[in-house]
């Protein structure tokens, strides 16, 4: 009863926001995708290239590769977007035509599972043997390699240190600096500090607001969750479990309530908020923290009254109070993975992949993947001069360098969309006061094992 009552409220939630479906995959809009620009004089005998991407936020930028591609090559590149939340249907309708793309894009080893048909073994290319860690490729149950990571990413708390100096300048601040604040118990005491102190300090709330419209709560169904997911893997020495216990859900807990509880929303107005609500709050300097990631410098630096300098922006790390936090860095990883169509003809493969080989090898393609798309290209042809020079990265390389353990991203393994969906869903009724804790820990782990089930099935 329980399952079908959030099932319920989530579709109640979505036509309420002008959404529709709720079987898991977001329907497609009529905006979804744009075609590349240009025509080309290339023949059948030197293949096609159709890449369907996965980020429209880069959209533009792809458009403007497509057209570089093409005039310097005369191959027929097509790039569609697919619109957020889209991308899965967006490929079943494309996958079957008659021009199906050539390339793809999955999250890992789920979505391996789910497209494995289509994923050409990629053992023997350039692609794969460019990739700086080969541990980092999406492979197969017999060995072979059938997705590649293009951009390696981190996400955390970013905060801005003008505000963060201001309030460790107060008197009786918790903390002298952000290097004291590395465990919950410490972010916890600043963050409520922080709260009593907002008229002082200039700001509506310490957190961004929890975004919960049916949607955009990936931040916290997808990103915060894998944590709590990281710890139980890491205890049972294991990369994936059929069943989770959620045995760190109060960890989980801890930091949800604290964003809630210190933003500049009320709990129970979440399920009206979007990322890009969250992000201007951040920017135009509302709140002084906002959970997300590297990816999120350009929403940052591009919201029309940004009062955010570029060397005030930082990361500090997710604490949740599990023991041992204090040497925790970033959640990095990649959820990013290109594939190609092994039901393409040997001219599109050949064509598809000489296409991302020159993304990784060529100066234009090089300058295209970091400085246009803000990749961390993980491939051995990038120099240290060849990577993304905007704060966030740069924070992310530090900590990447700085000897802390990083948080593999296991959200890859989560079972389903419909399961994260279901989480979300089970968020937001926590947050409304609808539905106890407990109630959300027996829903996610009830949940996971449905799932997982009826993948094996």
């Amino acid at each position: 009863m329980k399952k079908k009552l959030i099932r319920a409220l989530f579709c109640a939630a979505m036509v309420t926001s002008g959404l529709a479906g709720c079987s898991g995959n977001h329907s497609a809009t009529g905006t979804a995708a744009q075609e590349a620009v240009g025509k080309t004089s290339a023949s059948s005998e030197t293949g096609r290239v159709y890449y369907l991407n996965f980020k429209p936020e880069v959209d533009e930028q792809w458009q403007e590769i497509t057209k570089a591609y093409q005039e310097e090559t005369g191959v027929e590149l097509k790039v569609v977007t697919a619109a957020s939340g889209t991308y899965e249907e967006v490929l079943k309708s494309e996958i079957a035509g008659s021009k199906a793309p050539t390339l793809f894009q999955i999250n890992g080893p789920v979505g391996y599972q789910n497209w494995k048909d289509y994923c050409l073994d990629l053992t023997n290319t350039e692609l794969y043997n460019a990739l700086s860690d080969k541990e980092l490729a999406v492979k197969g149950e017999d060995g072979g390699v059938y997705g590649i990571p293009y951009t390696v990413e981190s996400y955390g708390i970013i905060y801005n240190d003008a505000i963060m100096r201001a309030y460790f300048a107060t008197e009786g601040a918790k903390a002298a600096s952000v290097d004291a604040i590395n465990s919950f118990a410490k972010l916890k005491e600043v963050v409520e500090d922080m709260t009593l102190k907002k008229p002082e300090l200039g700001i509506e709330g310490v957190f961004a607001s929890t975004s919960l419209l049916p949607g955009e709560d990936w931040r916290w169904q997808t990103h915060l969750a894998n944590i709590p997911v990281y710890y139980e893997y890491r205890d049972n020495h294991v990369s994936d479990m059929e069943k989770l216990t959620f045995y760190y859900s109060d960890n989980y807990k801890n930091i949800f309530d604290l964003y809630i509880n210190n933003s500049t929303c009320a709990p129970g107005l979440l399920g009206s908020k979007a990322v890009t609500d969250s992000m201007a709050e951040f920017a135009l300097g509302e709140c002084a923290m906002v959970q997300n990631g590297n990816w999120a410098w350009s929403q940052i630096s591009e919201v029309e009254g940004n009062v955010v300098k570029e060397e005030d922006i930082k990361f500090m790390p997710i604490y949740t109070g599990i023991e041992g936090e204090e040497n925790q860095g970033l959640c990095t990883g990649t959820e990013n993975f290109w594939c190609v169509n092994s039901q393409a003809s040997e001219a599109d493969q050949k064509a598809t992949l000489d296409f991302v080989n020159w993304m990784i090898t060529s100066d234009k393609g090089k300058d295209y993947m970091v400085n246009k798309l803000g990749n961390a290209a993980p491939f051995t042809t990038f120099g240290d001069d060849e990577k993304p020079s905007d704060p966030l990265a740069k924070e992310m390389y530090r900590y990447m360098d700085s000897g802390k353990t990083s948080i593999t991203w296991n959200f890859t393994t989560f079972p389903s969309q419909a399961f994260k969906d279901d989480f979300g869903a089970a968020l937001l009724e926590y947050c409304n006061g609808n539905m106890t804790w407990n109630e959300v820990k027996d829903l996610v782990v009830a949940r996971w094992a449905e799932e997982k089930a009826a993948i094996v099935q």
